[in-house]
């Protein structure tokens, strides 16, 4: 499986380091933000996060703190 995804097709075949959520998900309080997204986006991410068996937030969340860490590490 990708551990990336480059287009929303290729969501069902990203493979999530599940040690990197867990860390992040413990870390504490967290500050909150709002995200505009467009409604099909949304739909696509709670599809793929119900076949993950986690809820669509988390999803969201481990796709930006992986996105954040390719990009730290690549710069």
């Amino acid at each position: 499986m990708k551990k990336y995804a480059k287009s929303k097709s290729e969501y069902d075949k990203v493979e999530f380091d599940e040690a990197a959520i867990r860390k992040h998900r413990k870390v504490g309080r967290k500050t909150p933000t709002s995200v505009s997204l467009p409604p099909e986006v949304v739909d696509e991410l709670k599809k793929l996060a119900e076949k993950k068996g986690i809820p669509y937030q988390v999803l969201m969340r481990s796709f930006i703190i992986e996105g954040l860490d390719k990009m730290k590490k690549a710069s």
